[in-house]
This record gives structure tokens, C-alpha cells and sequence, in this order.
């Protein structure tokens, strides 16, 4: 097969998946493909996550997405709290305007420390727009003892500075537990 008609076959594969889940009203990241996985949130409200593995038929590195514990709120993002309209997926529109990466694996804060991914979170085409991916991102920078907002503001009058005081605010540079990230006052919008 060539390599545009499998990736025409894998789109199909993910829209048809996506379709039935929306016609059942449930979204489970177990049942997301890869393409699809990072940056949504399932029908219970937990963000979806991808995560590798190493499969021990054949040694290879394969992934899949999986449920997180971390709570979404869903008011913060716009979205309904009823269960059958609390699920979202990412529009590729955001995570392109993000910045960000279909294939992030984890849910991690590492984004936070390079200058272009703040640059990018910060925008407004990410920040006004994509009020999903900025209260994932609140939440993590306010679980480093950081507030979005303010890092937002001063990315935008002294970008240099941000990445001096980010670094020395004791910021981590891996993973955060997942319940640091449950619930959050909503973000003010810039």
C-alpha cells in the first residue's frame, strides 16, 4: 500500500471510531486512536492520555491511550457538566496553534520550560482560542507555583526574563502527580 492511502485508511478508521463513540454519546480514551488521543477529555470527564509500551510479542514500542486521573473542569473550558457533553476532543486547529504534539506522551510540565512552547501556549490564537489546552496548561504551571496569566503577561512584555524566572521558581523539569492538577479557578482571559 502506499503511504498516502494508508494514512487515508488510518483517518477513516479514526472519523468512523469518533462517529460511532458520538453516536453512543461516550467517549473512552482506551477506545481513542493514537491520532486522536492527546488533549481530549472522555465522557468522565479525565483527560486522555498517550503512553507507550514495549509489547512483549515483538520487542516493539507500541502506544495507546489511556484514562488519567485528571479531573477536568469543565465549566473552566466552556463545556456542559452533563456526562454527555462533558467529552472533547482537540481540534487540530489548537494543538497546530499551541504548538504542541499529537504524540506527547503523559500529561508533563516540561513544555513550560522552553522559551517557543510558552511563546506558543501564550499566543492569542492558542490562549484566547483554545480554552481546553490553556486550563490544562494553567494547571500545570500553577501545580510548579506558577500563575499562566502572569507568565503569559511577562512573555509578552520580556520574554528572556520568563525563562530566568521560571527557572528559578523551582520549577520541575519532569512529570507532576495528576492530582495536583484536579479542578482550578478559571484563567483570566488576556
Amino acid at each position: 500500500m502506499s503511504s498516502p492511502f494508508l494514512l487515508s485508511l488510518v483517518l477513516l478508521f479514526a472519523f468512523s471510531t469518533l462517529l460511532l463513540q458520538g453516536a453512543l454519546g461516550e467517549i473512552v480514551c482506551e477506545d481513542l486512536p493514537r491520532e486522536v488521543c492527546a488533549f481530549s477529555i472522555a465522557s468522565s470527564g479525565k483527560r486522555c492520555l498517550l503512553e507507550n509500551f514495549e509489547n512483549n510479542d515483538n520487542g516493539k514500542t507500541e502506544y495507546q491511550c489511556t484514562t488519567s486521573q485528571v479531573v477536568v473542569d469543565v465549566h473552566n473550558i466552556g463545556l456542559s457538566s452533563s456526562s454527555s457533553s462533558s467529552e472533547y476532543i482537540e481540534t487540530d486547529e489548537c494543538v497546530k496553534a499551541c504548538g504542541l504534539d499529537r504524540n506527547s506522551l503523559g500529561i508533563s510540565s516540561d513544555t513550560l520550560l522552553e522559551a517557543q512552547s510558552i511563546s506558543n501556549i501564550c499566543s492569542p490564537a492558542c490562549y484566547n482560542k483554545c480554552p481546553n489546552i490553556r486550563d490544562l496548561y494553567f494547571n500545570l504551571a500553577a501545580a510548579e507555583g506558577v500563575s499562566l496569566p502572569e507568565l503569559c503577561e511577562k512573555q509578552r512584555s520580556n520574554p528572556h526574563r520568563v525563562m530566568i524566572e521560571l527557572l528559578s521558581s523551582g520549577a520541575a523539569p519532569g512529570p507532576i502527580a495528576s492530582e495536583n492538577l484536579v479542578g482550578s479557578p478559571a484563567p483570566t482571559s488576556i
